[in-house]
């Protein structure tokens, strides 16, 4: 080491003088920590110039810190995708029209024709030890033919009741006893109660078309409540497919309601 250390400072010796000035004390001292590091610590209370590598490094990071800074694929915000709602709207706006056209059917059946209908006694409500049933829950309607019809109770006790819920219907009928089953004869229309049929027929059209508009106009709620977040040309797409369904169960309520009113006038 000390021979180390004597090169050293002859070769500073051996430094001509008119490139002193060139060197600075900074500089000079920096050459002495290098080699000496370890025999000179009064060099560290001078700031110490970096290298050229290391200020060269120094440079680039600032630049790269005042540069647009990267995106963050983990951390960075992502696109969020819309769900597509095109089948639920469809399946919810289909499920609620297809209701009215059940809901149609049943107040249809409920009408008395002049022809016999196993459908046509459903709705009557018989009170029976203190509980109120609908009758097809205590028998079997069938039909024996076009004009009678015969109800068979599951429980021979409850043909009483059967027959005074009957009688005291809006049907008109008239049903008598057999054995342990009721006979009920379907009695003609006058002109008077198929023009009320009729009525009744039409009323309950205008309802279940209503009931089915209420159930678009509820989709197409949905679908403009979705905004931006659902795209244009899908929306629209939806939109004319809620239409055709739409158009589809209105045709379904007036074929169910011209065939009642021809049934009613054909008797």
């Amino acid at each position: 080491m000390a021979l180390y250390l004597r090169r050293a400072m002859r070769l500073r010796n051996t430094i001509p003088t008119t490139l002193l000035p060139r060197i600075s004390n900074t500089q000079t001292c920096n050459i002495s920590h290098f080699l000496v590091s370890h025999s000179h610590p009064t060099c560290h209370s001078q700031n110490p110039t970096p290298f050229p590598s290391f200020a060269f490094l120094t440079d680039s990071r600032r630049g790269f810190a005042k540069g647009k800074k990267p995106r963050d694929d983990s951390g960075g915000s992502t696109m969020e995708v819309a769900p597509d709602i095109g089948p639920s709207v469809k399946a919810t706006a289909s499920s609620q029209m297809d209701a009215a056209i059940v809901a149609l059917s049943r107040e249809l059946a409920k009408l008395r024709t002049g022809r016999a209908s196993a459908g046509m006694l459903d709705h009557i409500i018989v009170e029976t030890d203190g509980l109120k049933m609908q009758l097809n829950h205590l028998a079997v309607v069938s039909v024996i033919d076009s004009k009678t019809l015969s109800v068979n109770p599951y429980d021979p006790n409850t043909l009483k009741a059967l027959e005074t819920a009957i009688v005291s219907s809006p049907l008109g009928l008239n049903p008598k006893v057999d054995g342990e089953r009721l006979i009920a004869a379907i009695p003609p229309l006058t002109k008077e109660h198929m023009q009320a049929m009729c009525k009744v027929v039409a009323k309950s059209s205008e309802d279940v078309k209503q009931s089915i508009r209420r159930a678009r106009q509820k989709a197409l709620d949905t679908i403009k409540k979705a905004g931006s977040s659902f795209p244009k040309d899908e929306a629209k797409r939806l939109e004319k497919e809620i239409d055709e369904l739409t158009k589809k169960f209105v045709k379904s309520a007036d074929e169910l309601c011209k065939a009642k009113e021809k049934e009613i006038v054909q008797g």
